[in-house]
């Protein structure tokens, strides 16, 4: 019997059903990354961070500069360790630990994050217009990158910070114009290799010109190198900050610094570590969570990499 003269043969017969999608490659590094525990337990420190430091003004229980007298301070003016009214302790003039340490996160992190950006966008710029331009502009953008990387990042920026005024503007200046030059080496070899790529060549043969290639065609790779070194870049940034205001060319008094919270928990450290302690192992989170992220996002945007 014929399928036509069988209209129920006809329905037993499986309809055409269209391929899937391939996914793609952001797709496949978001299932890779998902499977990675570590990195799912850096995204969670970075996003409680974050979190912390965007609602400071609302989870610190005081004013992180108000001196508490003579509630904050033991009989002979000591510092009070922790209890139920100040959780972390006070420090030697009185101020609230743990108010001091959720504030210290938002300028840490904002100098961090902000600083590291700045120093992203002037290597990915100077790296990619090196590459792509050649010439001249490729040996003096490439001879720059070299002095800068000849001096030691945190002694440049301590001798920045020496002349220049401390503040958290001046800090986050100094970290974008000393930070810059890894990457400008790192995107300017990787600008030099897709430059001889068919597709690279393709579009320069149809009459493309130089700023559509480098938008259309070169940018695009450009981004999982740059989203991996700015998230690794972050850990970085942020002990420079706390390294610069634990020596006194940082974040000025008395705005709260992790680092110079350590600074001053220097005279007491034996008779109150409550006051290191705290932003030692913040730091140390801060540090943990951003490298795990980073780690977890290189495995995931590279495949062909393992840590």
């Amino acid at each position: 019997m014929s399928t036509a003269a069988c209209p129920e043969a006809h329905s037993l017969q499986k309809p055409d059903l269209p391929s899937p999608r391939p996914a793609s490659q952001w797709e496949m590094a978001w299932r890779r990354l998902k499977k990675d525990r570590a990195a799912l337990v850096g995204a969670v420190i970075c996003f409680l961070l974050i979190v912390l430091a965007v609602l400071a003004p609302w989870l610190a229980p005081y004013d992180p500069i108000l001196q508490h007298r003579p509630d904050g301070l033991t009989a002979t003016g000591e510092p009070l360790p922790p209890n139920r009214t100040f959780w972390l302790g006070t420090d030697r003039l009185g101020r609230d630990v743990l108010s001091r340490l959720i504030w210290g996160a938002r300028v840490s992190l904002l100098v961090g994050i902000v600083g590291n950006g700045l120093s992203v966008l002037v290597g990915l710029f100077l790296g990619a217009t090196a590459a792509f331009l050649g010439g001249w502009v490729e040996a003096a953008i490439m001879r720059l990158t070299d002095v800068v990387m000849a001096f030691p990042t945190l002694l440049l920026a301590i001798a920045l910070g020496a002349v220049l005024r401390p503040g958290v503007d001046i800090l986050i200046l100094i970290i974008g114009l000393t930070y810059w030059g890894y990457l400008a080496r790192i995107i300017h070899g990787r600008v030099l290799s897709l430059k001889e790529c068919d597709f690279v060549m393709a579009a320069r043969s149809i009459g493309g010109s130089q700023a559509y290639i480098l938008w259309r065609h070169i940018l695009p790779h450009l981004v999982s190198p740059t989203i991996v070194y700015t998230t690794l870049g972050v850990a970085s940034t942020v002990l420079i900050e706390a390294e610069l205001s634990f020596l006194g060319v940082g974040v000025r008094l008395p705005t709260p610094s992790w680092g110079g919270m350590i600074s001053e928990s220097q005279r007491a450290i034996f008779s109150a570590p409550w006051l290191f302690m705290g932003p030692g192992l913040a730091l140390m989170l801060t540090v943990l969570g951003f490298n795990l992220l980073g780690d977890g996002l290189r495995d995931a945007l590279d495949p062909q990499s393992r840590r």
